[in-house]
C-alpha cells in the first residue's frame, strides 16, 4: 500500500470523479452531477478525499462536516483496487479529518443489498443501527 496517496479534490478532479462512480461506486445518486459536487466543494473545499495509485483513481469518499454530525458517503474503491487497504486508508483520513474539526462520531449511508460493503464497513469498527431509518424528500427533479 506504500504506492498508495491520499488528497483533497479539486474542482479539476470532477468529470474524473463523476465517471469513477459509473465505475466503482453502488448505484448512483441524484447528486452526481458536476452542479452538485461544486456546490459541495464551494461549501467544504476539503471533504472529497481521493487515494490514487500510479496517477490512477484508485477510490473516493466524502467526508462531510456539518458542525454537528460527521458524515460518509462515497466510499468507492475501483474493482481491480480492492482488498488492497484504499477503503481502509480513505476511511482513515476521513476519521482524522473529523477529529480534527471537533467531530465525535462518523456515519455512512449504505444500501441494505449492498453485502459487500456490509462486510467493509464492519470491518472498519461501524455498526449498523438497526433502530434509524432514512427519510427522504426529493426537492428537485
Amino acid at each position: 500500500m506504500s504506492d498508495l496517496s491520499l488528497r483533497t479534490a479539486n474542482p479539476e478532479d470532477l468529470d474524473a470523479i463523476l465517471a469513477f462512480w459509473k465505475e466503482a461506486a453502488e448505484g448512483t445518486s441524484i447528486s452526481d452531477d458536476r452542479d452538485g459536487m461544486e456546490r459541495l466543494m464551494a461549501r467544504d473545499p476539503e471533504c472529497l478525499i481521493l487515494a490514487e495509485r500510479d496517477g490512477r483513481l484508485a477510490g473516493t469518499v466524502i467526508a462531510g462536516f456539518d458542525g454537528w454530525r460527521c458524515h460518509l458517503y462515497r466510499l468507492a474503491v475501483h474493482p481491480e483496487e480492492r482488498r488492497r487497504g484504499v477503503a481502509t486508508a480513505l476511511l482513515s483520513a476521513a476519521e482524522e479529518r473529523f477529529v480534527r474539526l471537533g467531530g465525535r462520531r462518523g456515519d455512512a449511508m449504505v444500501l441494505d443489498a449492498n453485502e459487500r460493503a456490509h462486510h467493509a464497513w464492519r470491518a472498519a469498527g461501524y455498526e449498523r443501527e438497526s433502530h434509524w431509518s432514512r427519510w427522504v424528500k426529493h426537492l428537485s427533479r
